[in-house]
């Protein structure tokens, strides 16, 4: 995403965070021929993010999304962006979207809830697993970086997990998991030693 930045949309300077050092060594090689980019080590919650116009924010992790929320608000000017890739952060509505790709543009605007976030991003209140599975094949298609003898592997990994995660936060439609989810957590499980059954939520608040 450096290099892509840096060439192909001329960003005065491309700068990446890596906080681990072997990581961000490698990455340096690699865009080393680009004036423009730069890889810095470090941690994304630390470093000084203030002169960013674009900021590519691609974490899952709550502790630091809810971190750096507080951070763009402050210290982010202007009409800075922020682009993730799959899901917003936290509550934050975006300005454009390119499935998989969100945009979100200062000043930041939030939903007052996740049903209503995901309600107006998929204009319904709820997705299926039918509906996992076509967000994850287009997913990787959009992003082709996946082999293409692992795609079916990856779309399986991807659709239970985006399920998962809307059975949790009670976005799912379906009122018990669907045959092909348990079959699929079937599959991972025996023939890739996967088990992510342990993450499905049986005492939902949500529900």
């Amino acid at each position: 995403m450096v290099a892509i930045a840096a060439r192909e949309f001329k960003a005065r300077k491309s700068v990446g965070i890596e906080i681990r050092k072997k990581v961000a060594i490698q990455a340096r090689k690699k865009i080393s021929y680009i004036a423009n980019a730069e890889i810095r080590m470090g941690d994304i919650r630390t470093e000084p993010i203030s002169d960013a116009t674009l900021l590519f924010f691609w974490f899952t992790d709550q502790r630091i999304i809810k971190h750096m929320l507080k951070r763009f608000m402050i210290e982010l000017k202007g009409q800075a962006r922020i682009l993730t890739i799959l899901s917003p952060p936290d509550l934050m509505l975006p300005s454009k979207m390119d499935f998989p790709f969100f945009l979100f543009q200062k000043p930041f605007k939030f939903a007052t809830s996740l049903q209503q976030q995901f309600e107006l991003i998929n204009h319904k209140p709820c997705i299926d697993f039918v509906e996992s599975w076509s967000m994850a094949e287009r997913y990787i298609n959009e992003l082709d970086v996946v082999p293409g003898q692992h795609r079916r592997f990856v779309n399986i990994l991807q659709s239970v997990m985006i399920w998962i995660n809307a059975w949790n936060t009670g976005t799912a439609c379906e009122n018990e998991i669907p045959a092909p989810v348990n079959s699929y957590l079937g599959i991972l499980r025996t023939f890739f030693g996967i088990d992510l059954s342990d993450l499905i939520s049986t005492t939902s608040r949500f529900k």
